[in-house]
């Protein structure tokens, strides 16, 4: 078994999941992976199912019943790698905006270079995003700005959902005090390491928008992180971190 464990949270995600799979499982680093599946209509866990016959003991799928937000299926993946022992956890999109190729990056960055999270960046070396319309590149990186201005961290890819995490800072964290479920859930998940002091080190990756299926953005989703920073920032007025 491997030391890493790649968690993907999935929602119809049957024209990326196969080719993800392969090239995550054929990356020089092994990493199993976890499929986070909320019941898609267009038949993902199947396609997952048949990949698992393939790689025997390096796909898992968890199965939820119903769409209920990025952060519960990330967390539901987190638990899960604590319980199976895996030393570092990461988590990325099924959409292949997330390059696998970088997955080793962050593991090296971790497991060789000390540091308890790495995140995959879009802007910690100028902005590094393709195929993205520039409003969208606007909204995301100055959002980035506002979060450093409001929370004080000093990340500059704050909604960054690429990272590797060593499992203490996931075992420190409390996930059921995690409140948010959309891009303010990864928010939350930064600035909560921060506070505990964890060393943490972003790695410049370059983001592609995706090409095929369906985004899950929504101004709901936006608005969550807007306002969400501001409730982040005078909840951890009140909450030691210590450990």
């Amino acid at each position: 078994m491997s030391t890493c464990l790649v968690v993907i949270p999935t929602y119809n995600e049957s024209e990326n999941i196969s080719m993800l799979l392969e090239d995550i499982l054929n990356q020089s680093v092994l990493f199993d992976v976890l499929i986070v599946d909320d019941n898609s209509p267009d038949g993902t866990a199947l396609l997952v199912k048949e990949i698992q016959h393939k790689y025997p003991g390096r796909v898992y799928l968890l199965e939820r019943e119903k769409k209920s937000g990025l952060g519960p299926a990330y967390i539901a993946g987190f638990k899960y790698g604590l319980q199976q022992n895996y030393l570092y956890i990461f988590e990325m999109d099924a959409d292949f905006s997330h390059d696998p190729d970088d997955l080793s990056r962050l593991y090296e960055t971790c497991a060789n270079d000390g540091y308890d999270l790495a995140i995959g960046s879009r802007y910690v070396s100028g902005v590094n995003v393709v195929n993205w319309p520039m409003s969208r590149v606007l909204v995301s990186f100055f959002a980035s700005i506002y979060i450093q201005m409001i929370t004080g961290m000093p990340i500059k890819d704050a909604t960054a959902g690429f990272k590797c995490y060593h499992r203490s800072v996931l075992q420190i964290i409390d996930l059921d005090r995690i409140r948010f479920i959309g891009y303010a859930f990864q928010i939350e998940m930064k600035f909560t390491a921060w506070l505990y002091d964890f060393k943490i080190k972003e790695v410049p990756i370059i983001f592609t928008n995706r090409t095929k299926g369906v985004s899950k953005m929504s101004s709901r989703i936006f608005w969550e992180a807007f306002t969400g920073v501001i409730h982040m920032k005078i909840r951890s007025f009140f909450r030691k971190y210590n450990r």
